[in-house]
């Protein structure tokens, strides 16, 4: 029997059991039905982020933005751009600090855009500032997310 990973759905962020070993971005989600992977970066409220990092068995890339600041909105394409490439090595989610301030503040969010990234549901490493995204494979590579 193959070994398998835990993937949360960033549509209902239900955990889903797949293969270890998965470039099929064809799986879909056991309840909603939607594509586990290709997804676009989505918006997360705090139950949906606690979720991601703490359930999912692949690197969580939280994008923490606000919507009248302009570097995040450069950086959204890069960002998205980013998860296109990486769509089953890592999942890629957005925070709008706007909508959600308490999670900002959780994070220590001072900054924006700022960008973490969680393993095992921990903090693994951060950064601030707008990124193309070439820069932001090649953070992450060097994070060990592959």
């Amino acid at each position: 029997m193959p070994e398998t990973i835990h993937v949360v759905c960033v549509e209902c962020n239900t955990t889903n059991r797949i293969p270890k070993i998965q470039d099929d971005k064809e799986l879909n989600c056991g309840r909603c039905h939607q594509p586990l992977f290709g997804n676009a970066p989505r918006n997360q409220d705090a139950a949906g982020l606690k979720a991601q990092i703490t359930k999912s068995q692949v690197p969580v890339v939280v994008d923490f933005w606000a919507p009248w600041c302009g570097p995040c909105k450069a950086m959204a394409p890069a960002f998205a751009q980013a998860a296109a490439a990486m769509t089953t090595k890592a999942r890629f989610v957005k925070v709008n600090t706007e909508e959600q301030p308490a999670l900002a503040a959780q994070y220590a969010i001072q900054s924006i855009p700022s960008m973490l990234i969680f393993r095992d549901g921990r903090e693994l490493a951060r950064r601030v500032g707008a990124i193309s995204a070439h820069e932001l494979v090649g953070w992450l590579n060097s994070m060990g997310v592959r």
